[in-house]
């Protein structure tokens, strides 16, 4: 059976969440998820000023890079990202467009 096989629940019901203060941007969820919806980009500012003193270290020892979810309905609910994710820093919540 194939990652996509898993993936059996219809898009767009649920999409997911990066816990910004946890995510170190090691980029497990973009290699294991079949249908594209996460990639690593740089945090923003304005983003990295709300994180919490331990989410500023982090981001700082991963030069800012973190996970970012850019297709969030393609989102079959497989959880393979977030059974990959080291940190955990993902979950899921319904998708609400």
């Amino acid at each position: 059976m194939s990652e996509v096989d898993s993936c059996s629940e219809l898009s767009g019901r649920v999409a997911p969440i990066v816990n910004r203060n946890r995510c170190e941007g090691k980029d497990a969820c973009v290699m294991v998820c079949p249908f594209d919806v996460f990639e690593i980009a740089k945090i923003s500012k304005e983003e990295r000023a709300k994180l919490s003193i331990i989410g500023k270290i982090k981001a700082f020892n991963h030069g800012g890079m973190q996970a970012f979810v850019i297709n969030p309905s393609a989102c079959h609910a497989c959880k393979l990202c977030i059974d990959a994710c080291p940190e955990n820093a993902l979950s899921l919540q319904p998708y609400t467009p």
